[in-house]
């Protein structure tokens, strides 16, 4: 199975993802990443591993629908079975999401259905949550709604910080992202 990974920063599940596929833990291969920021650094980790990008500026775009068209022709002719958002900051068209149906998973620094959106650390954190967790789903037409494919809880300790606690949540993200990903490919088969 092919796999196209969606960066747009550090890449930290992106390398996860390479690192699981290369030790045969993934049954897949990441057959392209697409990115929509120059300066992120999954594109170095990319180039490391040479696994072949497409970077695109969106302002260059009349519309989101103009450059995710372009983007679904990519990905058809890669053959790109299973699309790989890994801390993609961008929001999904329905025509994005129709073409690739049921065929895009999302990684969430939360367990869904609490904390949706980009700040979900910060905010269960804020919230003075006793724990909070990581959740891959299926992506919708609603954000962060979809199906879950798996959840992994992540205790929050009276000692833990923003950043101690954002930590504990890339660490687990790291191994569970993987094993959700081989676990989704083998419910496709």
């Amino acid at each position: 199975m092919n796999l196209a990974v969606f960066c747009s920063g550090f890449g930290s599940n992106f390398q996860a993802i390479l690192d699981s596929a290369r030790k045969k833990k993934l049954r897949a291969k990441v057959a392209l990443m697409i990115c929509d920021n120059p300066k992120a650094y999954a594109l170095k980790r990319a180039h490391q591993h040479q696994v072949p990008v497409f970077l695109f500026n969106p302002k260059l775009f009349k519309n989101r629908a103009s450059y995710e068209k372009l983007i679904v022709r990519i990905l058809k002719n890669q053959k790109v079975d299973l699309v790989v958002l890994a801390g993609f900051m961008r929001i999904l068209t329905p025509y994005f999401i129709g073409a690739y149906r049921n065929r895009i998973l999302n990684i969430h620094p939360s367990l869904l259905p609490r904390f949706k959106g980009a700040h979900a650390i910060r905010d269960a954190f804020n919230a003075g949550e006793k724990q909070t967790g990581v959740t891959v789903h299926v992506v919708t037409k609603e954000v962060d709604a979809g199906p879950i494919v798996l959840q992994q809880k992540v205790k929050i300790s009276k000692r833990d910080t923003l950043k101690s606690l954002e930590s504990k949540i890339h660490r687990v993200e790291h191994r569970l992202y993987p094993l959700a990903i081989q676990r989704y490919l083998r419910s496709l088969s």
